[in-house]
């Protein structure tokens, strides 16, 4: 479970993430980092699981396990920055593992230096 300190909940914040930040895309997700100038602040994730996925069952199911993916990552993320992880259709039929390794290799992407 992912802290409320790092929790994404602002619809601003979603927007400034998915437009401004660098972008990654895999199989099943799409990963959005946006490095803020504040290092102070606490590295905050959110989640975009939309219909696509499918119901409400398979996207909660979706939901829960990137959750749990990120929470693992959380370390690993600067200081301050805001990361919006989309779910693809195909993250439905991904097993955890799946959503890992796609969430991992997203996130070393958008960190890699230009």
């Amino acid at each position: 479970m992912l802290p409320a300190s790092n929790r994404l909940r602002r619809s601003d914040d979603f927007r400034r993430a998915v437009r401004h930040g660098r972008r990654a895309g895999r199989r099943s997700v799409v990963v959005h980092l946006l490095l803020q100038a504040d290092p102070g602040a606490p590295a905050r994730i959110g989640f975009v699981v939309n219909k696509a996925v499918g119901g409400a069952v398979q996207r909660n199911r979706v939901h829960r396990r990137l959750r749990a993916v990120m929470a693992a990552q959380l370390a690993d993320l600067p200081a301050g920055s805001l990361t919006v992880v989309r779910a693809l259709p195909a993250s439905a039929a991904a097993t955890y593992d799946e959503l890992a390794v796609d969430v991992a290799q997203g996130l070393r992407r958008v960190l890699e230096p230009r």
